[in-house]
């Protein structure tokens, strides 16, 4: 908390940050301004909820902030960034942004916001390191009535998810982050003015494409779609590689790659993917400014799968989809304090001493460096007196709560 203690002018909300960031870091099963404030033995939730909404301190400093101790920390010159979206689930119409869209979260078309997140991959570890808010077109930002009441300031307006990954990209240079590659899924492959933007900033790139996209080849005297080109690689040029180690052993796949420069000096290819056992494919549209091996562009695709596994750990030990706030403001204060959460679990497993890797006992992970933070550190034992207070405090709150609804139900 050192670190950002200056983004926070008065006392009382820098020493609020810490008790949330504690929260975020304990056990507490949900984690809410409501259990975030019991757990530091607030006798009402307040100080916590304004934390979020009308404290004054900037989330983007703070933000600044985390990216920043994460490159000491994790810096390397041929880290990857990764971008991508997740989804979080939301009831009603007025949390900022909110919209019935397709989420990969639920795997089907849900009331959900969407955020879309910048993560850091290193070989020293990962973590995400900035992140944006998607505002639908239609639903909000055609809508300036919605973005006000949300607390959205005005200079923000439509982006797409690749423009908005564009942002982050921009603003890791700008702030000296040190990497060589970016990667994403087909949301990001598809996007041309992503593509051409990294090129001009001599950042190579490999990035996933549908199996409709074509490609040329022979110089560029053939266009082809990459599934029928990928029907026509002799067996012997499929190579085996792994693209990073798995939950269940080296994710070993078979690759192919095929030159798709159309200009001399250009180091443009097309990498394709081949499940050994399935023999689903998956292709990406590879660029970089100087030649690199086969197993360099291998790395960088499977670096894509990190991000992945962020969300699911940002999720499921930080509580990084746990909010209860409706407004911008509160949005992005709230992730970004679940980041440096993060963060800090994410340095801590970076410094801890690895075992050789023939030992008998797997590295510290993320997980289990939480679990001893909460047994040795965070632990703290609350009086009966403070226990039942919150008890009849949420029992209190929730019976407002159905009285106000039934009322709204009859008046209607």
């Amino acid at each position: 908390m050192t670190r950002v203690a200056g983004r926070f002018v008065r006392a009382e909300p820098r020493r609020t940050a810490g008790q949330f960031v504690e929260g975020l870091l304990s056990g507490v099963e949900r984690k809410t301004c409501w259990s975030l404030a019991e757990r530091a033995g607030h006798a009402d939730p307040q100080a916590m909820q304004r934390l979020l909404r009308t404290a004054v301190w900037d989330a983007d400093d703070v933000r600044d902030d985390v990216r920043s101790w994460l490159v000491e920390q994790l810096g390397h010159p041929d880290a990857v960034l990764v971008t991508d979206e997740t989804g979080f689930l939301k009831k009603g119409v007025c949390s900022v942004g909110v919209q019935r869209q397709y989420t990969g979260t639920a795997g089907r078309v849900e009331n959900s916001q969407v955020g879309v997140f910048l993560a850091y991959v290193t070989p020293h570890g990962r973590a995400l390191i900035d992140r944006r808010l998607y505002l639908p077109e239609a639903t909000w930002c055609a809508r300036p009535e919605r973005l006000t009441a949300a607390g959205v300031p005005e200079q923000i307006g439509f982006a797409t998810k690749p423009a908005l990954a564009r942002q982050m990209i921009a603003a890791a240079i700008e702030a000296g982050v040190p990497f060589g590659w970016v990667t994403g899924d087909e949301v990001y492959g598809a996007d041309p003015g992503l593509r051409a933007d990294l090129e001009q900033r001599q950042i190579g790139y490999v990035l996933a494409v549908g199996c409709d996209r074509r490609v040329h080849v022979n110089d560029g005297r053939t266009l082809i779609r990459v599934d029928d080109l990928a029907e026509r690689i002799p067996t012997r040029e499929w190579q085996q590689h792994s693209c990073g180690p798995g939950a269940k052993g080296p994710r070993d796949y078979l690759w192919a790659w095929i030159t798709t420069a159309t200009n001399p000096g250009e180091h443009r290819w097309l990498l394709i993917r081949r499940n050994r056992t399935t023999g689903e494919l998956a292709f990406y549209l590879c660029w970089a400014p100087r030649p690199v091996p086969l197993h360099t562009l291998v790395r960088v695709a499977g670096s894509r799968w990190s991000i992945e596994e962020l969300f699911q750990t940002g999720k499921g030990q930080v509580g990084l989809d746990h909010y209860q706030v409706r407004g911008w403001t509160g949005w992005h204060r709230f992730i970004t304090l679940a980041m440096l959460t993060l963060a800090v679990l994410t340095i801590l497993a970076a410094i801890a001493q690895q075992p050789d890797a023939d030992s008998e006992i797997i590295a510290l992970t993320v997980a289990e460096i939480r679990r001893l933070l909460n047994a040795f550190v965070l632990t703290g034992q609350l009086p009966p007196k403070h226990i039942l207070h919150w008890s009849i405090w949420r029992r209190t709150s929730q019976a407002r709560a159905r009285r106000s609804h039934y009322q709204g139900r009859q008046a209607k």
